[in-house]
């Protein structure tokens, strides 16, 4: 192919998408949004675009950089397909620009686009090996254009070395970006694929939309800060249903907080659960609603050695289970400690009867799983529930194991709201929130520090909270999981985590970031 040379390209659009509701798009939505956009372009436009976009951002990150970094070059990862010839496309506008590049090519590029990217690097006389140094040490940043979207089989041979060595370079001192997807790893699920290794980069730009992968599962640690290049491709032909959790997606359902209004403006939330010797988690999810809002809390335990009440927070109401009247609440949240007594069955079967929202957490859902007319009740009721499993949870309500449900976080979810006509939010590393009606959305916020004992209950506190304040179910159930990973991000930025970072301290953050977000005075 002859040496076509690169475009001159203006500065293609990138961003970061801190609080934005992006659409998350699969492979196959992808190939469509590609096919429709490259009918009307010159031939090779959507990878000069994708390589002038990388090529910006590393330029940026150089320019920024402490110097040692800064005069070293800048080596690529070529694989032999399209993710090749992006890099090399990359390469070359760096060479351009006057930043010493090589490149690696262990495998030649085989793609009409990659191989006009590859004569186009040839002539402008970027340096190309088909070896790798033994070494990265004399290189600033690593860039990993390998595979991209799409790749169905594991790793093998000289790119799984290559792998690991980028991995190891991204944990000890940084500067590694994947192009697109980090090789190795499914766009669409955010696993490994199959029992191989992956890039664990540092950064990745990925070019025309978010992916699914690369939120969820393992792709949030793999990935590492995402830019999103949109290189000017129309995503609505692909009417994809998932976003990216952001306040847009929930903000205008919060309540305003009027000087007419009062307590029970804001709703009354039962808190049920905390069987004998469990009672702390429907205290920690009590807690967690006040600080969200509530206007009244109650708590109801089953278990006998409940307290009389919360000396921290006199405020909540402390009861009985049996002395609660479900039906003058607003809201219920069901589940946290709750055991799996026969009484325990019999409080789930009464609440899902009553018509108020209903949040299942922990226990409950263990219940449900276990008896089909539970399940039923779950998915008869007019106004769906909140369900908040975590993968095991997830697992015996689907029939299932841990491992197929993490195999696919998405479908797990999205199966889950199908077969209870609920709201399933699926919780880990990017919690998957699903609706009945097939809308997915994938949250970004949140951290290691959430990997411990009570988080779970304080999350159902705060979207039974939410509930309470007549938010409708998936708008409450988005906001408490963006709100509570938030929280943790916050007070790991306060160095109060990850290691140590208790449940109890979530609330009183969550609480700081709702006023400040949502209630700051404005001039």
């Amino acid at each position: 192919m002859s040496a076509t040379p690169l475009p001159t390209s203006t500065a293609p659009t990138l961003f970061t998408p801190h609080d934005r509701p992006v659409p998350l798009m699969t492979v196959a939505e992808l190939r469509t949004c590609e096919t429709g956009a490259q009918a009307g372009l010159p031939a090779h436009t959507l990878m000069a675009r994708a390589g002038a976009a990388a090529a910006r951002f590393l330029n940026e990150q150089i320019a920024h950089a402490p110097s040692p970094v800064a005069r070293k070059p800048v080596w690529f990862a070529a694989g032999p397909g399209n993710n090749g010839g992006d890099a090399l496309v990359v390469a070359t506008e760096l060479h351009r620009a006057g930043v010493a590049v090589e490149v690696c090519m262990p495998i030649e590029v085989k793609p009409d686009d990659a191989r006009w990217a590859l004569a186009a690097a040839r002539a402008e006389g970027v340096p190309i090996a088909n070896d790798p140094p033994t070494s990265f040490d004399g290189y600033g940043w690593l860039v990993d254009g390998m595979f991209g979207i799409g790749l169905a089989r594991e790793l093998e041979g000289v790119f799984a070395d290559l792998a690991a060595r980028l991995s190891a370079r991204a944990q000890s001192l940084g500067h590694v970006l994947a192009l697109d997807v980090p090789s190795g790893l499914d766009s669409d699920t955010g696993n490994v694929v199959g029992t191989g290794v992956a890039v664990r980069a540092t950064h990745t730009v990925t070019f025309i939309a978010a992916k699914p992968g690369l939120y969820t599962g393992a792709g949030r640690d793999y990935a590492g800060e995402v830019s999103i290049a949109p290189i000017g491709v129309d995503t609505d032909v692909a009417s994809s249903t998932a976003r990216l959790n952001a306040s847009a997606l929930f903000a205008p359902w919060l309540p305003a907080r009027d000087f007419a209004t009062n307590k029970g403006t804001f709703g009354t939330l039962a808190v049920i659960g905390g069987d004998t010797g469990m009672c702390g988690a429907p205290i920690l999810a009590a807690r967690a609603a006040l600080f969200t809002g509530a206007g009244k809390v109650h708590v109801g335990f089953i278990g006998s050695d409940a307290p009389p009440y919360d000396p921290p927070h006199p405020e909540l109401m402390l009861h009985a289970a049996g002395k609660l009247v479900p039906g003058t609440m607003d809201a219920i949240a069901a589940g946290c400690g709750m055991g799996g007594s026969a009484s325990a069955r019999h409080l789930v079967d009464q609440i899902l009867q009553l018509n108020v929202p209903v949040l299942l957490d922990a226990d409950a859902l263990n219940l449900v799983a276990r008896d089909d007319a539970l399940g039923s009740r779950v998915a008869g009721r007019g106004t769906p529930c909140v369900l908040t499993p975590h993968p095991l949870e997830a697992a015996r309500l689907l029939a299932t194991d841990t491992v197929s449900v993490q195999r696919d976080r998405v479908a797990a979810a999205r199966a889950l709201a199908a077969r209870f006509a609920a709201v399933a939010v699926l919780k880990g590393s990017g919690t998957v929130i699903a609706a009945p009606d097939g809308r997915i959305v994938i949250n970004p916020t949140g951290n290691a520090g959430l990997a411990t004992g009570g988080t779970g209950d304080v999350l159902g506190g705060l979207i039974g909270a939410l509930l309470a304040q007549r938010i409708p179910p998936f708008e409450a159930a988005l906001a408490g999981v963006w709100l509570h990973g938030l929280a943790a991000e916050a007070l790991c930025a306060e160095g109060s985590g990850p290691a140590g970072l208790t449940a109890g301290e979530l609330a009183p953050m969550v609480r700081r970031l709702m006023n400040r977000t949502f209630y700051s005075s404005r001039d």
